[in-house]
Formats: structure tokens, C-alpha cells, sequence
């Protein structure tokens, strides 16, 4: 090994606080960003990859039959920007009936010859395509279960035309939930309903912009009919993204911070190793060191800590992706999904250069120090410097090692300023990590409407083919909703309560099923986060989540159709609300607004809120007594708000934050470790003078009371900013504007506890540090140079 080699190995296994310090830095700084770049990467991946391979439709535009003809649709496939279309295709809503089960679920059906090659070319994942009437091809999207051979019956249809399912396929732009050959449709297609779909693919599609532009060059040259419906190709691709893009905003800040640390840390660790060793470097320099040898030596102490923590973060990086690749893998059928070689490659070689060039600066000094200097130099610190500080503290009613710790910051500023860092970022983590936990909270609080003390659930729907010998579940039985209702009336201690059904519609020009949820009676207090606008209040009215009107383009204020009903349904959107689930497909109203499309409405949940003063459990009990002979049964609390997403999110912030505030204190930990070893010989004086060792500990703990506090105080405002930026880009990325009410989760009296956390973490930094330094004996701290 070469004298540059020994003087590295020495050096690491020297410091080893150090060591572990850089390590640590770096490892937290690396798997923050494995993870977050990606999940970058491949959050699209499935995607872009099935929309190439299959020519997706840039555009999808559903029309009314009756106000265009197809000749008239075919002629506007040569519009300006069009460089291929598909169509146009006889389309129909239908709600099909499998069998041996309940009724099924409304889908959009399309009459297609083929799978298509140019635009729009669907995969057969199972059987084949229908090649005669009496055979369908279910979308591998669909609500039914796709079984080969099912059979489906169509109640509501004059004929009562029966299908058997002959294929599975998949549209990558999702186009239809089923497909059957072009002279089927007319069977499946009600008197005066119908529509025609168009696909489109345009020169220029990369933005919502260019994609609304080709929109609009096509629905130019149709000047008799208007898009009763349309769908974009990034509004599926957002909606494919949505699992994994939630994690990238709250990552990429994780990652940031980690970054950011890292380079303070090892700056400040190489600077201090560099003032600290001025006599070795003089020595080095006089045994035939050059300048650029000792600066590499330097480097390379900071450089092999770094490295093994590089490796130990990309380990963590890949570990921690497990269980958030594994909910992309679902979107498409991949087989697998890992991490690209490529990000591996450039995170380690980003962190170790970035580590090499902070080294490489703060290790400049000891290059440019003079050899006789740095024999000259001891190892003691500056005497004049926070003498000031020292008379306006002796001046002040406190105990002497109080006194002395108080004022040791100002005698090392850039080393308390390094350690002070350090502690602003654990508590910028710490204050973002309870922030976020809040947050979701209250958006899985939105998601459950948890208001009710007592809640009667819905019956699980029968969906699926039971044939005959079939072993499916025991169906169970629906109540009465009418009945149920009377019984939580006439209950003593019922306050007030409404009762929700759930029905499944449609929309033209989306294509799968959203659900309507028809209220009886005021739910307004349910716990339905709203975002803009106001809750219904009446008949006709409807709110819908964010989602809903991204994908239809429409704006609160604006009318939608439902279709999939005994007849169409028209609402007024008068609210935005806050709720994810089913991708933010659903569509609030009052149940009168369904009178006329008689729906089957048994699918029925009951919310109570009870009377002050009324015992709950024993609510629940009476009730059930009423409910039982009615095939229904109450339960305490609201509906289920669990959720994998938020477990995962959770735990990633818990183990990110908590890598980083392992890092903070380590960085306190080294900065009066440093501080104590300088001041070896004071603290004999002091200890020779009658300081007893709790009188140090106390010394030594106070020296980073103020840094502390100061970090802290600094670290929750930005913490809270940080939170501000984030979880509204979080919020985004899966098309949900949070409202205030969720992003403003921090109150006075939480603030103050995070606010010592600075604190805390400072103390727990400085407790080895200050027990090496009461256990030192007095003669040997006295004999140290």
C-alpha cells in the first residue's frame, strides 16, 4: 500500500464518528433518491410502452347518432393535424347480466370488424376476437370478471339478445369496455340511443394544448354535431401514473434534504478534521507530502465512508421500492418492474462527485497551510474569540458550567453554525413528517366520511358468472332500506342520520362505469370535504371530486348526463369534493334526482349520529336487535379509511425522517466531540477546580441549548413551507386539489413541541460526548497538549 493509501486508512479508522457520520449522510441522501428517481422513470414505463406498441388514440370523441351520420365522421378523419383515425364506430351503453347473478353493471360497448392496427390497436391477452353475432369480447378493464364462455343477457333490451364472452383484451387508451362485430349493434343498441366513436391520432399530442387543438381542427369540419363526449390519451396516462407519481413530490423533498445535508455534513467534518490535525498536516508536509497529496488525502477519508454509504443506500433504495413498484406492476399486467440500471449509475455517480468536490474545497486549507505554521499551530482554540460573550454571561444570575456551555458557540461559530444545520434540517423533516401524517389523515377522513357514530354498511353486490355447481360466496341478503330507515328512527337516541345508495352509471364519452351516490335525507355532516362550490341541497344537484371533472372537461356550474339507467339522468354539478375513491369517478345527489330512472337503490348504507350523552356501544346493541329480523346489522364508527398507499407513505416518512434526524444528531455528536477533545485541557482545569462530573455533563449539554433552540425555531416554520409545497403537489399528481381545511393541519400548541425538537435532537447528540468528557480523569486531561 502506498504512504498516500496508509495515511487514508488511518485516517478513517481514526474518525470513526466521522466515518459514521458520512456514511450515514450519504446512504440516507442515496436511497431518497434511488427511490425517487425511480419511480420517476417508471411511472410511466407500462404505459408509454403498451401506448406505442398498440398506436393509442391521442383523442377519443364520442357523438350522437342522431346528429351526424357516419359518412359525415369519416370525411373529418382528414382534418388538419390528423395524421390517422379509426371509426366511426356504432356505440351503445348496456348494463349485461351474467349468469346465475345479480343485475350487472353498466358498460360502453363498441361495434369494431377488428382489433385495429393503425389507431387504437387492442391486445387480446386470452381468446379471440368476435368474428359472428352472439359473441363479445370483453375489456380486461371491465366490471364483469372476464370469463371465457360466460354467458350475457341483456334484460333491458327489446329481443333479449344473449352473448358469450369469446376474448380479453385490453385498449390501452381504454376505449370500450367490451367489443362485438359491427352487426351486432343494433341489438344492443335501445330505440333513439346510440352514438358513433372516433379515434384520433395528431401530429402534435404531447400537451393537453395540442391534444385540445386537434380536437378542435376535427370538430371544425363537423359543423351539424358537437362531441357529446371526449377522452384524452393524458388523462388515461394520468390516471395509469397516479399510484406511483403520488410518492414522487414527497421523495423528491426527502431527497433534497438529504442531499443538502450530506454536503453540509461532509464539509463540515472534512474543514474540522483539517483545523483539528494542523500539526499532522505539518508533519506529512515535512516527511515529502506535496499540497495536492494531503487535499487527496483528505478527499479520500471523506470519499470511503461515502462509498460504502452510497452502497448501503442503493441496498435501502431498492428495498423500499419493493412495495410501491409492486402497485405498478398492476396497471398493465407487467411481469415485473425494477429499478433502470441507469438511475443506479447516476445517483451514485451524482452523490460520491458531489461528496468529492465538498471535500476537495474544504479540504483546500490544509493544502495551502505552510509547513512550519502547521507545526507551529497547537491544537487549542483561539483564546480571544467569545470572550464578550463569556462577560455578559458572567454577568448573568447562573451557574458556572451553565454559564461556560452558553457561551461556547461563540468561541466556535462556524462549527456551531455547522451542527446548527444539521438540527434545522432533523426538525425541517421531523415538522414535515407530522404535517403529512395530518394531512393524509384528514384526506382518508374525507375518503371515509367518518362522521357518523354508527353506520349500517351496504350490502356487497353480487357481481360475476355463478353458474350452475358453482362454489361462489353465500350472496347475502338486501334489507329493505325503507324498513332500515324506520327502525334507526324510532330508536331511542337517534339524533339524526341519512342513508346513502349506490348506483353505477355512465358518462359519454368515458368509458367504464362511475358510481352515483343518491342521498336520503341532509348529509351534509357526513364528513364531505368540500373543495369549491357548496353540497347539494336539492333536486337536480350533484358535487363530484376533482377527478370526475378532469376527465369530462367540466367545470362546476356545468350539467352532466348520466346514462346506464332505465333513461338518462341530467344533474347540475354545484360542488367540488374532496374524496378518492374509485379514481374520483363518482358523481353525489339527492335521491330525488333519480325518481324517474327508477333505480335499484337497495344497495343502501345507513349513517347515524347519536344524541349527546348516548352511549354508543349500547346504541348499537338495541339497534341491532331491530335490525336483525331485517337481514341488516350496525356497527360503531364510520366506513373503513385505511389504505395501503397511506400505510406506505407513512412508513417511508417514518424511516426517511428518522435516517435524517439519526444524521443530525451524528452531526451534533461529531461537532462536541470535536469541541470537547479541543478543549481536553480546560476541561482538567475546570475539573482540578472542584467541577464534578454531573457540573460537566451540564457544561457540555448547554453548550448546544442555543444552537438548538435556534435550529428549531428556524427548522418548523420551513418545515410547515416545506408541507405547503408538497403535499399540494402530491395532491396533483393524482388529480386532487386538497382545500385549506386539509393542507392547514398545524395549530399553535403542536408547533411548540416541534419547536424543542431542536432541542431534543441537539441533546441527544451532545450525551456521549459530555459522558467521555465527566469520565476523562482529571491528571490525564491536564497532561494532554
Amino acid at each position: 500500500m502506498s504512504a498516500l493509501g496508509k495515511v487514508v486508512r488511518s485516517g478513517v479508522g481514526r474518525r470513526r464518528v466521522q466515518t459514521l457520520v458520512i456514511g450515514l449522510a450519504t446512504m440516507m441522501a442515496v436511497a431518497a433518491s434511488v427511490l425517487g428517481g425511480s419511480l420517476l422513470v417508471v411511472s410511466g414505463a407500462p404505459f408509454d410502452d403498451a401506448f406505442a406498441g398498440q398506436h393509442g388514440a391521442h383523442l377519443s370523441l364520442q357523438f350522437d347518432a342522431g346528429e351526424v351520420s357516419a359518412g359525415e365522421l369519416s370525411k373529418a378523419g382528414n382534418a388538419g393535424g390528423v395524421t390517422s383515425a379509426a371509426g366511426p364506430f356504432r356505440t351503445a351503453t348496456v348494463v349485461p347480466q351474467s349468469q346465475g347473478a345479480g343485475p350487472g353493471w353498466p358498460m360502453t360497448v363498441v361495434g369494431r370488424g377488428d382489433p385495429g392496427r393503425d389507431v387504437d390497436a387492442v391486445t387480446l391477452l386470452d381468446g379471440r376476437w368476435p368474428a359472428r353475432p352472439g359473441e363479445i369480447t370483453l375489456s380486461a378493464d371491465s366490471s364483469l370478471f372476464p370469463t371465457m364462455g360466460m354467458k350475457l343477457t341483456f334484460p333491458g333490451l327489446r329481443g333479449g339478445p344473449a352473448l358469450t364472452v369469446v376474448g380479453v383484451a385490453r385498449s390501452v387508451t381504454r376505449t370500450a369496455d367490451a367489443w362485438v362485430v359491427p352487426s351486432q349493434m343494433a341489438a344492443l343498441t335501445a330505440p333513439g340511443s346510440g352514438g358513433y366513436q372516433m379515434l384520433y391520432r395528431f401530429t402534435d399530442a404531447a400537451t393537453a394544448a395540442q391534444v385540445a387543438a386537434g380536437g378542435r381542427s376535427v370538430t371544425r369540419a363537423l359543423p351539424r354535431a358537437t362531441p357529446v363526449g371526449e377522452q384524452s390519451w393524458l388523462t388515461v396516462r394520468r390516471s395509469a401514473e397516479r399510484d406511483t407519481a403520488l410518492y414522487v413530490p414527497f421523495l423528491i423533498a426527502f431527497g433534497g434534504l438529504g442531499l443538502v445535508m450530506s454536503v453540509l455534513i461532509v464539509g463540515n467534518v472534512v474543514a474540522s478534521a483539517a483545523g483539528t490535525g494542523t500539526r499532522r498536516i505539518g508533519i506529512l508536509k515535512a516527511v515529502g507530502f506535496t499540497p495536492p497529496q494531503v487535499v487527496r488525502a483528505y478527499v479520500g477519508q471523506a470519499l470511503i465512508p461515502a462509498a460504502v454509504g452510497t452502497a448501503l443506500g442503493v441496498v435501502a433504495g431498492h428495498l423500499l421500492a419493493v412495495p410501491v413498484l409492486a402497485e405498478a406492476e398492476e396497471v398493465y399486467g407487467t411481469s415485473s418492474l425494477s429499478i433502470a440500471p441507469w438511475v443506479d449509475l447516476t445517483v451514485v455517480a451524482g452523490v460520491l462527485g458531489l461528496v468529492a468536490a465538498t471535500a476537495w474545497a474544504s479540504a483546500g486549507r490544509a493544502g495551502r497551510l505552510r509547513t512550519v505554521d502547521a507545526l507551529a499551530v497547537g491544537r487549542t482554540a483561539s483564546a480571544g474569540r467569545g470572550r464578550w460573550a463569556a462577560r455578559a454571561a458572567g454577568r448573568l444570575p447562573l451557574a458556572p458550567p451553565v454559564a461556560l456551555g452558553l457561551t461556547r458557540p461563540f468561541a466556535r461559530p462556524a462549527r456551531a453554525l455547522a451542527m446548527g444545520a444539521a438540527i434545522l434540517f432533523g426538525t425541517v423533516a421531523v415538522t414535515f413528517t407530522v404535517g403529512m401524517g395530518a394531512t393524509l389523515g384528514q384526506v382518508m377522513k374525507a375518503k371515509a366520511h367518518a362522521a357518523a357514530d354508527v353506520v349500517v354498511p351496504a350490502p356487497l353486490p353480487d357481481f360475476g358468472p355463478q353458474g350452475p355447481g358453482s362454489p361462489g360466496p353465500e350472496k347475502q341478503s338486501k334489507a329493505d332500506p325503507v324498513a332500515v330507515a324506520a327502525a334507526i328512527e324510532s330508536a331511542a337516541g337517534t339524533r339524526k342520520h341519512y342513508h346513502a345508495a349506490t348506483v353505477r352509471a355512465t358518462v359519454s364519452g368515458l368509458t367504464g362505469t362511475i358510481d352515483v351516490i343518491a342521498f336520503t335525507g341532509d348529509a351534509s355532516w357526513g364528513g364531505y370535504t368540500m373543495v369549491s362550490g357548496r353540497w347539494i341541497a336539492r333536486s337536480g344537484e350533484a358535487a363530484v371530486p376533482t377527478p370526475f371533472l378532469a376527465a369530462t372537461g367540466a367545470r362546476v356550474g356545468d350539467t352532466v348526463t348520466l346514462n346506464g339507467l332505465n333513461e338518462p339522468v341530467t344533474v347540475r354539478i354545484v360542488g367540488e369534493v374532496l374524496d378518492p375513491r374509485n379514481d374520483g369517478m363518482q358523481v353525489f345527489t339527492d335521491a330525488s334526482s333519480l325518481t324517474a330512472a327508477h333505480p335499484d337503490l337497495t344497495e343502501t348504507s345507513h349513517h347515524i349520529a347519536v344524541a349527546p350523552g348516548t352511549d354508543v356501544s349500547a346504541y348499537v346493541e338495541a339497534l341491532n336487535k331491530n335490525l336483525a329480523p331485517l337481514g341488516a346489522r350496525a356497527r360503531a364508527g364510520g366506513l373503513d379509511a385505511g389504505g395501503d398507499m397511506v400505510l406506505t407513505l407513512n412508513a417511508l416518512s417514518a424511516i426517511l425522517t428518522l435516517m435524517l434526524v439519526a444524521v443530525a444528531a451524528l452531526g451534533v455528536l461529531n461537532g462536541v466531540l470535536l469541541d470537547t477533545r479541543e478543549r481536553v485541557r480546560e476541561l482538567g482545569v475546570h475539573k482540578a477546580l472542584g467541577m464534578t462530573p454531573r457540573q460537566t455533563v451540564t457544561m457540555v449539554l448547554t453548550s448546544v441549548v442555543v444552537t438548538g433552540l435556534l435550529a428549531g425555531t428556524l427548522g418548523v416554520p420551513l418545515g410547515v413551507a416545506l408541507h405547503g409545497w408538497v403535499l399540494p403537489a402530491m395532491g396533483d399528481s393524482v388529480g386532487l386539489r386538497l382545500p385549506d381545511s386539509v393542507i392547514a393541519v398545524y395549530h399553535g400548541a403542536q408547533l411548540v413541541p416541534l419547536e424543542l425538537g431542536g432541542l431534543l435532537i441537539a441533546i441527544l447528540g451532545a450525551l456521549l460526548p459530555a459522558g467521555w468528557a465527566a469520565g476523562s480523569r482529571t491528571v490525564t486531561a491536564l497532561r494532554t497538549e
